[in-house]
């Protein structure tokens, strides 16, 4: 069997963990496992199900508790637990040097995923050591690879997918799970008391990146033209409580729910009616291509990658726009019927069984 060592922050709900969950579960783990390293000491949300899978998890500090001391618990797991195969999930190229510890600790196939683009904006100290070391991607990893061009680019060049110096690994869909389900929409409405309510909703991680403000801005313009509309916010984070006191200032609180972390996402997106994500900016957004397969239409910001409409059903809108006239085309879409769109994510290889397919491919190159 080979064995693969996850090397990622947490084990929490987000698009890296969630990715990474998708494709070991779908994995043959007769022939493959998957263990994971994290830098905390809490446990994350999907802990019991990686044990229950057959995974190790172990728990590392942090760089920013001790640099040296972070290098060196990589490089003994990796080298006791005789790893050939070790993946780095980040969005930031300083990351990479703990595939040097890797690399020193035996693993022979060291795999880098660029999970998000524009992370490191203005002259600041963050944006000056992502440049600084964007060597270390392209020197220590041998293996690279993104779930759009942009998110492959920001990290590993220009020309990177064109050059064959990365590939593309989509955020693929079990399309089975993330389908129009008429039941489960009654279900989970009723569920929320909203049976005939305009249902607008958001999935992601309460920080700036995600854009709740504006997101607010917007739904308050939807609230005054719909007194129907209900705002469903799924995740949590450190600007869920000043979200919420966005809420009670504009006196939405009756009309908008904070659901905290969910495991019945599908069920949730088909109780939608639109999705809204104003993102300032996303590597390739899961939840997106998620919603397309459940046919639920969505407004998205065009600071987000071309590639991530794959159907008619996502429509781009500035930042620069409004929140009227933004929610002047949620209103818009809220008539759109829902279909399967599973063809059309097949054609486009987001199905999971695709992806788990390209990340045996480039993962396992060998049998070592």
């Amino acid at each position: 069997m080979r064995r693969l060592l996850c090397i990622i922050g947490s084990m929490n709900v987000g698009g890296a963990e969630t990715f990474l969950m998708k494709v070991y579960r779908k994995i043959d783990r007769s022939k493959y496992q998957m263990d994971f390293v994290v830098s905390t000491t809490e446990k994350g949300f999907y802990e019991n199900e990686i044990l229950a899978l057959g995974g190790r998890i172990f728990c590392i500090s942090p760089k920013s508790e001790g640099f040296i001391r972070n290098f060196i618990s990589i490089y003994k797991i990796v080298c006791q637990g005789k790893y050939n195969y070790v993946l780095r999930i980040s969005q930031h190229s300083l990351s990479a040097i703990e595939l040097l510890a890797a690399w020193i600790g035996g693993a022979k196939v060291r795999a880098f995923r660029s999970s998000n683009t524009n992370t490191t904006t203005g002259n600041n100290k963050e944006s000056i050591l992502h440049h600084l070391f964007l060597f270390m991607p392209k020197y220590f990893a041998n293996v690279r690879f993104a779930p759009s061009s942009e998110a492959a680019e920001y990290m590993f060049g220009k020309g990177c997918i064109k050059n064959g110096k990365a590939v593309l690994i989509r955020n693929g869909v079990d399309l089975d799970e993330y389908c129009y389900d008429e039941k489960e929409r009654y279900d989970c409405r009723k569920e929320f008391g909203i049976e005939n309510k305009f249902v607008v909703g958001h999935i992601g991680r309460f920080n700036k990146q995600k854009n709740h403000k504006f997101l607010i801005e917007v739904f308050k313009c939807i609230k005054d033209k719909r007194n129907d509309a209900v705002l469903i916010l799924v995740g949590t984070g450190e600007l869920e409580e000043k979200i919420r006191q966005q809420v009670k200032s504009n006196g939405l609180i009756d009309s908008v729910i904070f659901t905290s972390i969910r495991s019945d996402v599908p069920k949730l997106l088909n109780a939608m009616d639109v999705l809204i994500f104003p993102s300032l900016y996303e590597g390739m957004p899961n939840v997106i291509i998620e919603a397309q397969a459940t046919g639920l239409p969505c407004i998205i910001s065009d600071t987000i990658t071309p590639e991530v409409r794959i159907t008619p059903l996502v429509k781009f809108i500035s930042l620069n726009r409004s929140a009227q006239e933004w929610s002047n085309l949620v209103i818009k879409m809220c008539h759109v019927a829902r279909i399967s769109m599973a063809p059309i994510l097949s054609e486009n290889k987001y199905d999971i069984s695709s992806v788990v397919d390209d990340f045996i491919q480039y993962i396992f190159l060998y049998d070592y």
